[in-house]
């Protein structure tokens, strides 16, 4: 007599909780709810580590950091219609900064759509715009091969979003498990990744000789040299060749900013004067001012690393590499080697970088030596650099937001180590710092996370410290507290008129808030500082302790400037 299979059918929450795992998932970030929960429980049981939010918002920005750590694509549950809305900040900020992530949300039986069922959304229509590939699962034999297409779109390539609708119906379904296996084997051997260009030996040999007959050459990198693991060939790079480097703001530790040939101190002189500019892994936009004058010479030669030929071709630069970063640094170093050459410590353009560094490095040290009270930003951001320094290594991960607190922490906080910075990324995206807080302390459980937010920036997430808390994460949250949007009321007499007058100011909040107490309302550690003793005392004792945090940092409410460094677009 035939044996016959007494195993359970797999529902559509089970076959979608297994291909993840089978496609390498062992993270997750989200909020449950109909129709999801059951999917959230039956990954859990699979091996994959569910972190559970209060709001999509801050799940998606974890998820799409989580990508960016990694270099896997980082996955956000939601529920259906409002669920999938409040997640779309996390697929468009993976969009802006070109990260690997993927947003799973439930929606409603295909039957009744259109008919008003609950929380009824296009939501295929609605991420289109912000993701790479957005697919809808119609029947449970789809599963598989839905969920290895979205990983496989949003990690290969240029990364970005991706996103899988799972309507209620499906989740329903059932299939054998003798079937499920057969639709895994399948939908592994069908991954599809994109095909990046294979850069040219001419190109590369071009490349070289405008390096070496620069008078004035620059190394540019950002976080696309970062998610691409590019630092050990780009350290070769620069300390074999002698050419100064400037890293975007999270390209910052890839090579130490305490290293020799940092230009950062020396940025205007460093962009203004290169005559020769290789920019690995960073776009000549906004935070590069465009690649053009008058931040730039109207002469450089901009030779552009990028995975995507669309982004160089927008760009037209001098010379452009399309290819994974790392495999193009090596390919430049492999031609160096060759006929190798170096400016050396004597070079005219190397000494006056140098020069121009040092000088603004001691302008900026004489500011931070004075200890100002009440608090500017300079006093504590040098007590909290010194004490992120001395955790030595693994290095701690910082996150910053905020308009002057991010400006100012660009400026003084001192990255060491590849990755550890974390901040508001090429959309300016405010309100990321817990998400990125979660997705750090989950990627690396070695290290120690150091937010250091604007008290602004932290409100779009703060009740997100609970989840710190209740995931006992190694997160010590540090709030600059201004009282406001940019610190206290800012308008002038003639502004503060009309029947409202009496309302605070629109960049006002409550002075003095007690933002410490929000974490011990839920067993976390909370301090209130105003004195650089008191300062330095916190530090050392939620370093040492590595458990949820929040340091209340009092400033003074007319210390920072409006909109920070970008004033002249407000």
């Amino acid at each position: 007599m035939a044996e016959t299979n007494n195993y359970p059918p797999l529902d559509g929450n089970a076959l979608v909780a297994l291909s993840l795992r089978r496609a390498g998932v062992d993270r997750m970030f989200g909020v449950v709810g109909i129709p999801v929960t059951a999917l959230a429980t039956r990954a859990v049981t699979l091996g994959v580590r569910f972190v559970a939010f209060h709001n999509e918002q801050s799940a998606g920005y974890a998820a799409s950091a989580y990508g960016y750590l990694t270099g896997r694509p980082g996955i956000l549950l939601t529920v259906s219609g409002p669920g999938c809305v409040h997640g779309l900040a996390g697929v468009s900020n993976a969009a802006a900064n070109a990260w690997p992530m993927i947003m799973i949300s439930g929606s409603c039986d295909q039957g009744y759509f259109g008919r008003g069922d609950f929380q009824e959304l296009d939501q295929v229509e609605a991420v289109k715009p912000f993701s790479k590939l957005s697919v809808r699962v119609r029947d449970i034999k789809e599963v598989p091969r839905c969920v290895f297409e979205v990983i496989g779109k949003a990690g290969s390539g240029r990364p970005g979003g991706c996103y899988l609708d799972l309507p209620t119906d499906v989740l329903h379904q059932t299939v054998s498990e003798a079937e499920a296996e057969e639709l895994l084997v399948e939908a592994e051997k069908g991954v599809e990744k994109e095909v990046i260009g294979i850069v040219g030996q001419s190109e590369i040999e071009k490349a070289v000789s405008l390096l070496r007959h620069a008078e004035r050459p620059l190394i540019v990198f950002g976080k696309g040299a970062a998610i691409a693991r590019a630092e050990n060939g780009l350290k070769k790079l620069v300390e074999t060749t002698g050419i100064p480097f400037l890293p975007t703001p999270m390209g910052k530790g890839l090579l130490p900013d305490t290293h020799e040939l940092a230009a950062t101190a020396a940025r205007s002189l460093a962009i203004g004067k290169c005559d020769v500019a290789l920019v690995v892994g960073a776009r000549l936009n906004w935070l590069l001012h465009f690649g053009e004058p008058p931040k730039w010479s109207k002469d450089v030669k901009f030779i552009l690393v990028d995975i995507s030929k669309e982004e160089i071709d927008l760009r037209k630069p001098c010379l452009g590499l399309i290819g994974d970063a790392a495999k193009v640094v090596e390919m430049i170093n492999k031609e160096i080697k060759d006929d190798p050459f170096c400016l050396g410590k004597t070079h005219p353009w190397v000494e006056a970088i140098q020069k121009k560094a040092n000088e603004n490095v001691s302008k900026m040290e004489a500011q931070l030596a004075k200890d100002v009270v009440p608090f500017n930003f300079l006093t504590p951001m040098r007590i909290i650099r010194d004490a992120i320094l001395g955790v030595g290594s693994p290095a701690p991960i910082v996150v910053s937001e905020g308009a002057n607190t991010m400006d100012v922490g660009r400026s003084v906080l001192v990255q060491t180590e590849p990755r550890t910075r974390l901040d508001a990324g090429t959309w300016g995206t405010m309100g990321v710092g817990l998400g990125y807080c979660i997705a750090a302390a989950v990627a690396s459980p070695d290290r120690l996370v150091v937010a250091v937010e604007g008290d602004s920036g932290f409100g779009f997430s703060a009740m997100e410290v609970e989840t710190l808390v209740r995931y006992q994460l190694p997160v010590v949250v540090i709030v600059f507290n201004n009282g406001g949007v940019y610190g206290g009321d800012r308008r002038s007499p003639e502004e503060i008129t009309g029947p409202f007058k009496d309302d605070p100011a629109p960049t006002s909040f409550v002075p003095g808030a007690a933002y410490h107490l929000l974490i011990e309302a839920f067993g976390g550690k909370g301090y209130l500082v105003e004195t650089p003793d008191e300062l330095k005392s916190a530090l050392t004792e939620s370093f040492a302790a590595r458990k949820p945090a929040v340091i209340n940092v009092t400033i003074d409410p007319y210390a920072g400037a409006e909109s920070g460094r970008l004033q002249h677009k407000n």
